[in-house]
C-alpha cells in the first residue's frame, strides 16, 4: 500500500519557519559566541591623571602615573609599606603569612638597558656586584643577596624583588609579570585615603567634672 505524505498548508507551514529561523536578530551573536568570550577577572585600569587614583597618589607624593599593583599566592600587603620612592616613585612590600618572606614592588622614573643593568645595584645595596641576564622583556637582576625582576616600561622602570633564599624564581618572576596599574577597587586598598583623618579628642584626666573644667592645681598643706 502507498501512503501518501501529508503536506501542511502555506499558511501554517510559514510561521513555524519563522519560528525556527528568526528567533534571533540578524546581527546579533548566538549562545556559542558569548560562552567562549573570555570574562575579565578585574576592572579597568584608573586612569592615572583623574579621579581618586590621583588624587590618593599625588597626597602621598607620588606620581600617579608610577602606581602599580601585583599579586602573588600567599602573600598579602602590608598596609604600612606604602609609600614614596625618590621623587615621585611608588614602592610597596607583601608579606607571606607562614614564611614572613617579602616581595618589594618598587616603579621609578628610568630606564634598563644591557650597558646600564649591571651599574645599577639590586634593592638599593650600592657598591655590590650585579649581574644582569636576559628574561623575555624583562631583567633578571641578581646582587648583594637579592634577586629582582626589572621590566623597563615608557619613561619608568617596574621592578620586583626579595632575598634570593626567601623567595624562588619563579615565585619573583610570576609576581613581576602579574604587576599591573590598579583599577579602582585595587586603588581603594592599596593607597591611603586623600582626605585628612579626623582630630581625636584627647580626654586629659586632671580636668575636674565641675565648674569651668580648669585644670585641678590643688597643692595639699606643706606642699
Amino acid at each position: 500500500m502507498i501512503r501518501h505524505a501529508r503536506v501542511l498548508p502555506v499558511l501554517v507551514l510559514a510561521p513555524l519557519l519563522l519560528t525556527a529561523c528568526g528567533s534571533e536578530k540578524a546581527g546579533d551573536p548566538g549562545p556559542s559566541a558569548s560562552a567562549s568570550a573570555p570574562a575579565s577577572a578585574a576592572g579597568p585600569a584608573a586612569d592615572p591623571g583623574t579621579g581618586e587614583l590621583a588624587s590618593r597618589a599625588q597626597a602621598m607624593g607620588v606620581a600617579p602615573e608610577l602606581v602599580y599593583v601585583t599579586e602573588a599566592p600567599g602573600f598579602t600587603l602590608a598596609q604600612q609599606s606604602v609609600g614614596v620612592l625618590g621623587d615621585d616613585g611608588f614602592s610597596a612590600t607583601w608579606v607571606d603569612g607562614e614564611t614572613n618572606a617579602l616581595l618589594r614592588l618598587a616603579v621609578d622614573r628610568g630606564t634598563v638597558t644591557a650597558d646600564t643593568c649591571p651599574e645599577q645595584p639590586v634593592g638599593d645595596m650600592s657598591g655590590e656586584h650585579t649581574t644582569c641576564e636576559r628574561d623575555g622583556s624583562a631583567w633578571y637582576r641578581t646582587g648583594a643577596g637579592r634577586h629582582e625582576y626589572a621590566l623597563p616600561e615608557e619613561g619608568h622602570v617596574v621592578r620586583v624583588s626579595a632575598e634570593t633564599d626567601a623567595v624562588p624564581r619563579d615565585v619573583l618572576r610570576a609576581a613581576a609579570l602579574a604587576a599591573h596599574r590598579p583599577d579602582a577597587a585595587e586603588t581603594d586598598r592599596l593607597l591611603p585615603s586623600a582626605e585628612p583623618a579626623p582630630a581625636t579628642p584627647v580626654e586629659r584626666g586632671d580636668l575636674p567634672p565641675y565648674g569651668d573644667g580648669a585644670p585641678d592645681n590643688h597643692v595639699d598643706v606643706g606642699g
